[in-house]
Order: structure tokens, then sequence, then C-alpha cells
């Protein structure tokens, strides 16, 4: 085959982690948050676009009262390998000052954009910054991050599917899967993972 088909499904060539184990460890996720922050001001923030999956799961296993939020940050520009300049694209339109701020992510691969995001947020005052991430990518770190919450530590494998994209493809998966080598290949060296 030579590019990406009418069915976004036949591009993955292996399902890393099913929709079943993703839906069982977000809900465990959710009851760990609930216990950690219960009786705390907690403001959920959304990283677009990749987290919009995981948070909008995230937040109904949550049983605390949170608010929620979204910021859009980018470190890619117009290509697709980052540049490691991080620029906020969509800041959030709630104060966090006093809040305990959870920043939900879909990927922690480099840890650039999360070390420039907590940073930026930690310059705002709130009672705490931590971070829940759904994928966790050790072996691409570039800089010393952990996240706090972690759904899944994968392998160094490109990745697509619940909410992360290729060229804006692939987010409705219900899955986290591996893309056939023909739907990336033509942009082998550039991809973003």
């Amino acid at each position: 085959m030579s590019g990406p088909s009418l069915n976004i499904a036949d591009d993955i060539r292996e399902i890393l982690i099913t929709s079943e184990a993703i839906r069982e460890r977000t809900a465990e996720l959710g009851a760990e948050i609930s216990r950690d922050y219960a009786g705390k001001d907690v403001l959920l923030v959304c990283v677009l676009k990749g987290a919009m999956v995981f948070m909008a799961d995230l937040m109904r296993h949550i049983t605390i009262p949170v608010c929620i939020d979204t910021i859009a940050v980018s470190s890619y520009g117009a290509a697709t390998v980052s540049s490691g300049v991080v620029r906020i694209v969509k800041d959030l339109d709630a104060p966090v000052a006093d809040k305990h701020v959870l920043v939900v992510e879909d990927i922690v691969d480099s840890g650039l954009t999360l070390s420039y995001l907590r940073n930026y947020l930690f310059n705002r005052k709130p009672a705490s910054v931590r971070i829940c991430t759904l994928l966790d990518k050790p072996e691409r770190r570039e800089v010393s991050i952990t996240p706090d919450y972690c759904g899944f530590v994968i392998p160094n494998h490109f990745v697509v599917g619940y909410g992360l994209d290729y060229q804006e493809r692939y987010r409705n998966l219900p899955f986290i899967g591996i893309p056939h080598d023909y739907v990336w290949a033509s942009n082998h060296n550039n991809h973003k993972q």
C-alpha cells in the first residue's frame, strides 16, 4: 500500500494498548487523583489537542469537584521536528493562583514542552503543579521530568490514536497503535515522537 487508507484502522500495524486497557487504567488514575486531591481546589489543565480524549475520560472518573481549562502549546511550528522553542498558542482562561493545577497530557517524550509548561504555570503562583499523562516514553527524555500520574510507559515507537495524531489523523482511534511504515515513511526523519 502506498498511502493512508480510507478506514484509518487499516493503517495500524499493531495495537499497542487496547481501548479496554485504557479504560481500566483511566479509572484507576481517576480514583488515585480523587484520593490525592480530596478537599483541595483543583484545576485540570488539558494540553490541546492531543490530551482531549484522555481528559474527557479521566475527569469522568474523578469524584471530587474540579474545574477545567485548556492550554495549547507548540514547539513544532510548521515542521514536524521539535524546534526546542516552546510557545503558548492558547493560554488558560482561569487564574491558577493558590489552586492545585494538574496538567493532563497525552504523551511525555522529550519533556521539553512539559518542563516549559510547568515553569510557566509556577510563575502564576499555584498551590502546586503536577502532571498526569496517558503515555510516558522515557527513552526520548531530554530534560529531567517525571509525570506524577502515568497511564502507561511505552517503548520508543511512533504511536497514534486516543487523541494522538499524525498530521491531524488517527486521533479518533479508540486505542493506541503503531502505524504501518507507509503512513509516515515520506517523513520518516521528521516525525515528532
